[in-house]
């Protein structure tokens, strides 16, 4: 039996995320999220345009293996006076890694007429044509019909035929695209369900721009008139004013409403961690005040509000913030994180009664590391790290005596400029010194080569570990040079596993060291290394 209540999760975070103004994907941040986005269990992910750029190119030659998702690649229909068969562009998508693909085209006879300068049933007859050569090579084809609710509104007959083209070739999914984000709810809902007299909604989608704070309520409104697939991105990244955020909307579907978006209550659990896992790759502040998500969501100052959340949080809370991965805060007497503290701890193999002392003595710590500056959301192997601490479960594989970074910037031989940097670290590894000097592309590199230099002949575990992003934030700017700084470190190793790892310090080499400390350890007890005997 058909459920006419299910709603299908498309994410285009990948590729609109990218459009927003001061963010630079790289291809380990697009592979990190797209590895998230597989986890919740979304049913699409778009992954970007294939030939557009080096970066898409790079991450499609080298997607993660998805299990749950249908990886999907973007691009445009045939160009005119081009047959499908023949144009470049669709086979460069044709030609990639995905499993469906979604093409967009003109739905606005003024595009057509004005941009594109072409006859309007040569518009048309791209789209079909498109699409039904996208479905000689993948199993699946979608098209986003650019601009259609402006187009509909202009010339209702022109708009409703580029749509039946795509859908009459064989589009799994034909998506109306509110592109300038200046549609309102309930013309929204009245344009859709016009639309699904005609196609059925199993096979309509949407896709909101946020310019009129809109995108969320436009998307509900959408589904209210028979669309079965929304179309978002995490945090609502977009060009100008965002698009709908999928976290929010994901939220409301699964706790508001009667549909069903095949997610189950894990994957509702870790919307904040997705969320913030996001604005961590992109080295941003996470918004406070997000719905569901934000630090302030679930947060409750002093007065009327925090006695009547301590008798009954129902009072001012609309769902339990645990449900979503969040925690209550009462700012003037803080007892939030028991409950995100046990669920993460039992992520990681841990279980503790809630009663336990060490539940209260942990969530003290990560509260006041936090309070220093670090952010265990985005650094889920530190955070083990430090639970495991507390619990004496950590072998101490090598501590650090001291380390010393010189850099040298000078003229060369051939009167190149070149800066050159050199680490020389001294540990301790069960109570013998070992020291090492190495050269690097800067500090860090330098400081992580010659740790390296000294651990892996007694660590041979640590020969496949490699880094693979670092992120610096500045915690104070208003400190100038003196400011606090947060080093976050990837790591990952030929057995497929990528950990995050944290440093803080007023000393952004301190810091780093810090990150790579917490990575190396965490890589040697995942392995089960013991400390060299002969080194005892």
């Amino acid at each position: 039996m058909v459920n006419d209540r299910r709603v299908y999760l498309f994410d285009t975070t990948l590729r609109d995320g990218a459009q927003t103004q001061g963010v630079d994907f790289s291809v380990s941040d697009k592979q990190a999220i797209a590895r998230a986005l597989d986890g919740l269990g979304l049913d699409y992910v778009e992954g970007g345009w294939p030939g557009a750029n080096p970066t898409d190119d790079a991450f499609f030659a080298e997607p993660p293996g998805f299990e749950s998702s249908r990886f999907v690649a973007f691009g445009m229909t045939r160009r005119a006076g081009r047959s499908a068969e023949n144009d470049p562009g669709l086979a460069s998508l044709l030609n990639s890694s995905a499993d469906s693909i979604c093409i967009f085209g003109k739905a606005w006879d003024f595009h057509v007429d004005v941009a594109l300068g072409i006859e309007r049933a040569e518009n048309v007859a791209m789209i079909g044509e498109s699409v039904a050569h996208a479905l000689t090579r993948k199993a699946e084809a979608m098209f986003d019909a650019e601009h259609f609710f402006d187009g509909y509104k202009a010339n209702p007959a022109f708009a409703m035929e580029c749509v039946e083209a795509a859908h009459k070739a064989g589009a799994r999914w034909v998506v109306l695209c509110d592109t300038n984000g200046g549609t309102l709810p309930d013309e929204i809902e009245r344009i859709v369900g016009e639309v699904c007299e005609k196609i059925p909604g199993s096979h309509i989608g949407i896709h909101c721009h946020n310019d009129t704070e809109n995108a969320v309520a436009n998307t509900l409104a959408a589904l209210r008139a028979g669309a079965r697939q929304v179309q978002g991105t995490i945090n609502g990244l977009g060009e100008r004013c965002g698009n709908a955020n999928l976290i929010t909307l994901i939220a409301n579907l699964m706790l508001k409403s009667d549909y069903d978006v095949g997610l189950d209550d894990h994957a509702l659990g870790q919307l904040t961690h997705v969320s913030r896992l996001l604005d961590d790759r992109l080295n941003r502040q996470p918004a406070r005040h997000a719905a569901y998500v934000g630090e302030s969501a679930f947060a409750h100052k002093g007065g009327t509000h925090v006695s009547a959340v301590a008798k009954d949080p129902r009072t001012y809370e609309h769902i339990d913030p645990a449900q979503v991965g969040n925690r209550r805060h009462i700012v003037v007497s803080d007892q939030a994180g028991r409950a995100n503290i046990l669920a993460r701890l039992a992520e990681i193999g841990i279980e503790l009664n809630a009663d336990d002392p060490g539940v209260n003595k942990l969530v003290e710590v990560v509260k006041a590391r936090e309070f220093e500056g670090f952010a265990y959301d985005g650094a889920e192997a530190s955070f083990e790290l430090l639970a495991r601490r507390a619990r004496d479960e950590v072998p101490n594989y090598f501590s650090l005596a001291r380390f010393r970074i010189m850099d040298d910037r000078r003229w060369n031989a051939r009167g190149e400029l070149v800066t050159e940097s050199e680490a020389t670290v001294t540990l301790e590894v069960g109570g013998t010194a070992k020291m090492e000097v190495a050269d690097g592309n800067g500090p860090v590199n330098a400081l992580d080569t010659a740790l390296r230099k000294a651990l892996v002949p007694l660590y041979p575990q640590l020969e496949d570990m490699r880094l693979v992003d670092f992120k610096v934030r500045i915690l104070t700017p208003q400190a100038g040079t003196r400011a606090v700084t947060r080093v976050m470190i990837e790591s990952a190793d030929s057995q497929g596993r990528r950990w995050n790892t944290i440093g803080v310090s007023t000393n952004v080499i301190d810091a780093s060291f810090n990150a790579l400390h917490d990575g190396i350890t965490w890589k040697l007890f995942k392995d089960d290394a013991e400390v060299p005997q002969a080194a005892q």
